[in-house]
């Protein structure tokens, strides 16, 4: 949590979970006029679908999903007051769903239709959504302690376990070489500000090559991606 005069001179500091709606809905309740809505919430839920517990992906997507639209729900007559801009943090894995992230990319997945659905209903009010689609960034989501999801059963860490662990070596390896938080920022600057803002921003090499390998057959592209994950 920031300290106390952390915020920018100029700026009020409201501090809240998205997953509650009576601390989101108290929030919006100080802010009368708002110029923009980034909604760049998230956690990342890891582990086979098979041992993921329903839990586990209720709390994935009530923070990526749910809490994002909780806020919009919340802050969107400040926002029309100023024919406000959207901004959704998406990912690559919105377009591309990966092994072991299946939690995750599902959570993306539901930003990109809410995205869609969203852009044409506030569109006739002059309000502009954008979302934003980053490969790996260079942050600690996928390398700070996460709440085990995985739960293996001794069957199941024999099946998945050493895949498990060369995943987790390649995306460890993958975020040393991530896009920077500036370079996503930079985006972000420039679908609140710019006059022709783009509906959807890919940011980072990754998050290109991604892209161009989901147009693939879909059995062509699974065994690109076994093949780069596992080396098989």
């Amino acid at each position: 949590m920031r300290r106390a005069g952390d915020a920018p001179a100029g700026t009020r500091e409201l501090v809240f979970d998205v997953s509650d709606p009576v601390g989101v809905g108290h929030a919006a309740t100080q802010v009368e006029e708002l110029d923009a809505l980034v909604a760049n919430a998230g956690v990342a839920v890891a582990g086979p679908l098979e041992a993921l517990p329903p839990e586990e992906l209720t709390r994935q997507l009530d923070v990526n999903v749910v809490g994002q639209l909780r806020c919009l729900q919340a802050f969107l007559p400040a926002l029309r007051r100023r024919r406000g801009r959207v901004v959704l943090m998406g990912s690559i894995a919105g377009q591309s769903a990966l092994p072991f992230l299946g939690a995750y990319a599902m959570s993306k997945f539901a930003l990109e239709a809410m995205a869609d659905s969203l852009r044409v209903e506030l569109a006739p009010e002059g309000m502009h959504v954008a979302i934003v689609e980053p490969g790996t960034i260079a942050t600690p989501i996928w390398t700070k302690p996460q709440r085990n999801a995985e739960a293996l059963t001794p069957e199941q860490l024999e099946r998945y376990g050493p895949r498990i662990e060369q995943f987790r070596a390649k995306a460890a390896a993958r975020s040393s070489k991530g896009v920077s938080p500036d370079e996503v920022a930079q985006v972000v600057e420039h679908a609140l500000t710019s006059d022709r803002p783009k509906t959807r921003y890919l940011v980072g090499p990754d998050a290109k090559r991604r892209a161009r390998v989901q147009r693939l057959p879909d059995r062509v592209r699974d065994r690109v991606l076994q093949r780069f994950l596992f080396g098989s």
